[in-house]
């Protein structure tokens, strides 16, 4: 059975969906099965509502302080499921802080704004920020819609931003020192932190 929630270096991660609309050159989930404590993260189905629920039942959430939605795919591409979760958690777990780690593109993804919807339930979100332009964007991610991706993600963060939630970016070490400085300036500019991670082969 593939897993909805798994811990990796103490904390519990929740993964809804195996649909992405990205094809990152440096994706942990082309080269690895799973990660973590957990056996299989690809789903063979979206899972339904009720199969999320009762792995909520199942799974022992002591001594969390925070729980994060990332998995094998994009997190908003199940919008739905992950905004009834979190208020879900949020009854059965007071006092629970949601982190959402996503590209970005979830306005994209639904033809419609979806940051201030988000806002309402997740309290910070890790953006994949990942070149310092749209050109180098669509070569490293190689999103569904070409280069205005890269505008899209960069307006869903600042909207985040604006509602008052706590936003970083991320990078991964696959581009150049020079396009990392890059990024830097551009997350300086927004006033969002930027996080380089590195690359997992």
């Amino acid at each position: 059975m593939t897993d909805i929630f798994y811990s990796f270096e103490g904390k519990i991660y929740i993964n809804l969906t195996s649909h992405c609309p990205c094809r990152c050159v440096f994706c942990i989930r082309d080269s690895h099965e799973a990660l973590g404590s957990a056996s299989e993260l690809w789903h063979p189905h979206e899972p339904s509502w009720e199969e999320i629920a009762a792995a909520v039942e199942r799974t022992d959430f002591t001594g969390q302080s925070e729980l994060v939605f990332c998995g094998y795919g994009e997190p908003t591409c199940a919008l739905e499921h992950l905004t009834r979760l979190s208020r879900l958690l949020r009854d059965k777990l007071p006092g629970i802080r949601l982190r959402l780690n996503t590209n970005g593109l979830s306005d994209l993804i639904h033809g419609r704004p979806t940051a201030d919807e988000l806002c309402q339930v997740i309290d910070r979100f890790s953006i994949s920020l990942n070149a310092p332009n749209a050109a180098r964007y669509n070569e490293i991610c190689r999103p569904r819609w070409g280069e205005e991706s890269f505008e899209a993600m960069l307006a869903f963060a600042r909207q985040c931003k604006d509602n008052g939630r706590q936003v970083a970016f991320s990078v991964v070490d696959v581009i150049s020192p020079e396009e990392i400085e890059q990024c830097r300036a551009i997350a300086r500019d927004m006033g969002i932190p930027l996080r380089v991670r590195g690359y997992v082969a």
